[in-house]
């Protein structure tokens, strides 16, 4: 097996001055492979939260050993990764909503990465996201040269825009402010477009959240010592770009994201590379290897095109071409029985044969859980049956840690991954 050291103290640079004094626990010193010196350890603060879902489970043995941990001590633990930061609150792929992840506990924190239009790589969810996670809309002059402008709403036809990293350079790029993902689909105006926050979320943090390179990122992640899980992101544009006579090809893509570890003389050990292109993992375990070996393959099991038969049947050959880490989204691994019980899937219990460590995204993403039972989500799609209220996610977070046996959990509010990891010893 793979294995990952799963709890760890949370170090600390820029963070650590604002903590009072009895906070700050613990001074280390790292070589260079950490890339830090002289960081404290502090506690995790997870806020209400965790408390809030766990007080909304049914009684259950279970719900009683998570009380019992109500006072801690909670501390940094990889079992729980920031999904682009914490984003349920803050701007995705920002610096805050990073820091608010690393604030609650986030062992490892995620920058999903593409390029601009001068080749430069970013920390945007999708290519073509800034009008929907950026101001980009409300400054003409880089608005003007996104791929659609923004067309209102009008005679049955909904707002639209498209703007996408490569359309600008990184220059430009750094003069945006991230906000909460969302648009209004019935917008006349720009500010209405922008508007769209979903209710269950906030603009509470989302003032002008401070976007990022990739290497700024690395900087900022490597300052608090915690560990790196970028994700490839799957060009919009053709490759090469910006032409097919361009010599800037998936590959030299997917390289150049880890030369910029190298470059900052960043362990291999600390990187988790993603995608969900499975040639870019083989690309890796061939010229990366030692990066390679580290990372996760994203993975759909339940929209599988082959139905999840296939699915299951394709982990064989992953493992086969030296696959560690499989990622997949959490109904890929979770199922219910004859009695509406949460279990593990036939895809989880797969990968477990195959002595493929797991992965998944991810926790937190979902809204109002009553919602879900009465709609229907994604993340829920497999075991819906059994969710009713928000205190039901926990359950569903025990089976997967200790049935499914994850090595990790993407989340866009980690606290409560932070809280049950400390609570059973992960």
């Amino acid at each position: 097996m793979h294995s990952w050291n799963l709890l760890v103290p949370f170090a600390v640079g820029s963070l650590a001055a604002a903590l009072p004094q009895s906070a700050q626990v613990e001074s280390r010193t790292y070589g260079h492979d950490g890339g830090y010196e002289h960081q404290h350890s502090i506690n995790a603060q997870l806020g209400p939260r965790p408390y809030y879902l766990i007080d909304d489970m049914d009684d259950s043995p279970l719900k009683e050993k998570l009380q019992s941990c109500s006072e801690g001590p909670f501390h940094t633990t990889e079992m729980a990764i920031g999904h682009r930061g914490a984003p349920l609150q803050f701007p995705e792929e920002t610096k805050e909503s990073l820091t608010a992840a690393a604030r609650m506990g986030a062992g490892i924190l995620e920058c999903d990465v593409t390029f601009t239009q001068d080749q430069k790589l970013v920390c945007r969810h999708s290519q073509c996201d800034l009008h929907t996670t950026t101001n980009i809309l409300a400054i003409p002059e880089l608005a003007a040269k996104c791929t659609q402008n923004f067309t209102p709403a009008g005679n049955g036809t909904a707002a639209r825009a498209n703007c996408c990293t490569s359309d600008i350079t990184e220059a430009e790029f750094k003069t945006l402010c991230g906000k909460m993902d969302g648009f209004n689909p019935k917008a006349t105006t720009v500010a209405e477009y922008l508007a769209g926050t979903p209710t269950w979320r906030t603009d509470l943090y989302s003032t002008c959240g401070t976007v990022l390179t990739h290497k700024e990122y690395i900087q900022f992640v490597d300052s608090l010592g915690l560990k790196f899980t970028p994700e490839l992101k799957t060009p919009v544009v053709a490759m090469p770009f910006p032409d097919p006579s361009s010599n800037y090809t998936q590959e030299v893509f997917a390289q150049q994201m880890i030369d910029e570890y190298k470059e900052a003389g960043i362990s291999a050990s600390r990187v988790l590379p993603q995608s969900f292109a499975i040639n870019d993992l083989y690309y890796w375990l061939k010229a990366e290897p030692c990066f390679g070996e580290q990372a996760l393959y994203l993975d759909e099991p339940t929209i599988n095109v082959g139905g999840m038969a296939a699915a299951i049947g394709n982990l064989t050959i992953y493992a086969e071409n030296g696959v560690k880490t499989i990622a997949p989204s959490i109904p890929g691994v979770l199922t219910t029985d004859a009695n509406n019980k949460i279990v593990p899937s036939e895809y989880a219990l797969e990968a477990k044969r195959l002595g493929l460590d797991i992965v998944v995204w991810s926790f937190e993403r979902s809204g109002l859980l009553r919602d879900v039972a009465a709609n229907g989500d994604y993340y829920y799609a497999s075991f819906n049956s059994a969710v009713k209220k928000d205190g039901d996610a926990m359950v569903a977070l025990d089976v997967m840690i200790r049935e499914v046996g994850v090595r990790g959990v993407f989340a866009d509010w980690v606290a409560g991954v932070v809280y049950y990891a400390n609570c059973f010893g992960y």
